[in-house]
C-alpha cells in the first residue's frame, strides 16, 4: 500500500534559494526532475531530484565537458561566460530520458539521452541554433523542438535527433505583437487531455511592466493557438516577475507550475506555483498570487535530501577509471584543466598554468552558489608554493568581482583584497576578461598559511559580501578586510554570484597553492 504525507512548506517560496535558473520539471514514477542552465560552468546541465516539488538535491549532469572550444578551456584569452547551456529541455519517453538544449556561443543545438538521470548520457548536435527549445514527443512517436524569440516555431525532428525531418512539419506558431522589453521565449510545450500547450513568457513595457507567463492553446499542431496571460506576480520581491517554466501533474492528480524569480545578485530562484484548470485553460496560483505557504503531497516523506551546498574535507578516493570525482554541488568556472588540480592529503591543490591579468581569466576555479538570504564559506589557504606574482584566495566570482588573496612579492606574503568596479557597463556588456582588478587593501602576512572567511548578505536587497582573515597563531581571531562589496547580477555572465576558490599567475606559470578544510553555511 502507498502512503503520503502532506508537507507544509511556509515561507519557502522561492522552494530553492539560489541560482537554479529555466528549471524544466519532469516526473517519472514518484520522482520529480529538473534540468536548469549551467552556462559556462561545468559539470553541465545539472538535473535535480525531488518526491515532493519543494525539497530537492542534485541527481546527476548531463555532461562534463562542452566542445572543448578555445572558449570553453580559456585559452587564448579566450572565454564563454554566460554562453554555453541555456533553457534546456527534459522529457522522459517510453522509458529514457532526453534532454535538449542550444548554445548561443556555437550556434548549435544539444541532445542527450539516458536510460537513468544519473547517466551515463549519450549525446549529439545540429548545427543549428533553437532558441530556447522544448522538445515534444507526440502520440504518435513523431518528435518535435517549438523554439524561438519574439516569433515561436515548431520544427519537427528525425526520430534520432540527427537533424530536421525532410519534409517534416515546420511552422510558425506565434508572433509577438506588444511592446515589450522582451518578446516571447522560454517555451515549454505539452499534450494534456488531448490538447496542445505551449507556455511562453514576455515582459511588456505597458501595466506591471515585468515578465509575465503567458499560456496559449491549440486543438492540432497545425491549428491557430490562442491564449494570453496566465500569472503576473512578483512575490513582494521589486516587481520582478514570477515566470518562465512549464507545468507537471503530480501522483495525486493536482498540477504545479515551477517558475522562477530574479532575486538580486544571488541568482534567479525556482519559485512553485499551484495550477488548477477551468474549461481546459490553466489557472495559475490562488486569486492570481503565489501562495504562501505551498503545499504538496510527498511522495518519500521519510526521505533525507543531500543539501544543495556542502562542506568539503577534500578526502577522495577515485572512481574505475581513476578520476577524482568531487561532490556534487561544486562546479567549475569552465572546463578544467586535469593536469592542474588534484586531491592529495586532504587538500584541493591548484597549480597555474597561464598567466592572467585577473580571477576571472583563471583556469581551475572551484565553485559553489550562494544561498539566500545569507551564506558563508570559510577555507584555510596554504601559499608557500605560489610563485611572485601568484594570487591564491576566496573570490566571489562574477564578472565586476571581489576577492581575497595572498600574493608573492619580493618572498614576502600579503593579504590583498582585490576589486573590479561594478558600473552598469560592466553588468550589461561583456566585460573584456583582461580587465585587471584594483587591490584595495594590502595586508602583510607573518605565513603564507591562512584561514580565509567570505560572508554573502542578500537579505531586504543587501547583495553585499565582506571578507575575514585569521593568521594561525593562538588566540587569534578574524579580522575583517575591506568595507563590503556589493553585488550585482551582471548579463556578462548571466548566473548568480558564486563563492570561489582561485589561484592564478601574474608573471611565472607553476606556482600553486592548497585549499584545505572548507565549511559552507546557510542562514
Amino acid at each position: 500500500m502507498k502512503h503520503t504525507a502532506v508537507v507544509t512548506v511556509k515561507g519557502n517560496n522561492p522552494v530553492i534559494h539560489a541560482d537554479y535558473p529555466d528549471g524544466d520539471v519532469i516526473r517519472a514514477g514518484d520522482v520529480y526532475y529538473m534540468l536548469c542552465s549551467t552556462l559556462h560552468f561545468l559539470p553541465g546541465g545539472v538535473i535535480l531530484r525531488s518526491y515532493n516539488l519543494v525539497d530537492w538535491e542534485i541527481g546527476g549532469y548531463v555532461f562534463d565537458a562542452f566542445e572543448g572550444t578555445e572558449e570553453a578551456r580559456m585559452t587564448n584569452e579566450r572565454s564563454n561566460y554566460g554562453c554555453g547551456m541555456w533553457a534546456g529541455s527534459l522529457r522522459f519517453h517510453k522509458g529514457k530520458y532526453y534532454v535538449s538544449f542550444a548554445a548561443k556561443d556555437t550556434e548549435k543545438t544539444y541532445f542527450y539521452s539516458a536510460d537513468r538521470v544519473e547517466g551515463p548520457w549519450q549525446g549529439s548536435c545540429i548545427d543549428t541554433y533553437f532558441h530556447h527549445g522544448s522538445l515534444f514527443f507526440d502520440d504518435d512517436d513523431r518528435v518535435y523542438l517549438i523554439f524561438g524569440h519574439c516569433e515561436l516555431w515548431i520544427q519537427e525532428l528525425l526520430p534520432d535527433l540527427s537533424g530536421r525531418k525532410p519534409g517534416g512539419l515546420q511552422r510558425k506558431l506565434l508572433t509577438e505583437r506588444e511592446d515589450v522589453w522582451l518578446g516571447y521565449e522560454g517555451s515549454h510545450f505539452y499534450k494534456i487531455h488531448g490538447k496542445y500547450y505551449l507556455f511562453t513568457v514576455h515582459w511588456p513595457r505597458t501595466g506591471t511592466a515585468r515578465r509575465t507567463q503567458l499560456c496559449f492553446s491549440a486543438d492540432s499542431l497545425e491549428g491557430e493557438f490562442t491564449g494570453g496571460p496566465v500569472f503576473d506576480d512578483d512575490l513582494g520581491f521589486g516587481n520582478n516577475g514570477v515566470a518562465q517554466g512549464g507545468i507537471v501533474e503530480a501522483n495525486d492528480g493536482s498540477w504545479y507550475s515551477m517558475l522562477m524569480q530574479d532575486r538580486g545578485a544571488a541568482g534567479r530562484a525556482p519559485v512553485l506555483v499551484p495550477v488548477t484548470w477551468q474549461e481546459g485553460r490553466p489557472v495559475f496560483g490562488k486569486e492570481g498570487k503565489t501562495p504562501q505557504p505551498i503545499q504538496t503531497t510527498d511522495n518519500r516523506p521519510y526521505y533525507e535530501y543531500e543539501p544543495l551546498y556542502c562542506s568539503d574535507d577534500f578526502s577522495y578516493g577515485t572512481d574505475e577509471a581513476g578520476h577524482c570525482r568531487l561532490k556534487k554541488p561544486w562546479q567549475w568556472n569552465h572546463e578544467p584543466s586535469p593536469g592542474l588540480w588534484e586531491i592529495i592529503g586532504g587538500n584541493l591543490r591548484i597549480t597555474t598554468g597561464k598567466l592572467c591579468t585577473n580571477v576571472t581569466q583563471a583556469v581551475n576555479t572551484l565553485t559553489q552558489r550562494m544561498f539566500f538570504p545569507k551564506s558563508n564559506v570559510r577555507v584555510t589557504l596554504d601559499a608557500s608554493d605560489l610563485n611572485e606574482g601568484d594570487y591564491a584566495g576566496i573570490c566571489a566570482l562574477q564578472g565586476c568581482y571581489s576577492m581575497l588573496a595572498v600574493t608573492r612579492e619580493l618572498s614576502r606574503y600579503y593579504l590583498v583584497l582585490v576589486e573590479r568596479e561594478n558600473t552598469e557597463k560592466n553588468r550589461n556588456t561583456r566585460v573584456p576578461d583582461y580587465m585587471p582588478g584594483v587591490v584595495t587593501e594590502k595586508i602583510s602576512l607573518v605565513s603564507p598559511l591562512v584561514r580565509l572567511k567570505l560572508e554573502a548578505d542578500f537579505s531586504k536587497g543587501a547583495d553585499t559580501v565582506h571578507f575575514h582573515y585569521r593568521e594561525p597563531r593562538e588566540g587569534g581571531r578574524w579580522r575583517r578586510v575591506g568595507k563590503g562589496y556589493r553585488l550585482h547580477f551582471g548579463l556578462d555572465h548571466f548566473a548568480g554570484c558564486r563563492f570561489g576558490l582561485a589561484v592564478y599567475a601574474t608573471k611565472k606559470a607553476g606556482g600553486s597553492a592548497a585549499f584545505r578544510n572548507f565549511k559552507y553555511e546557510v542562514s
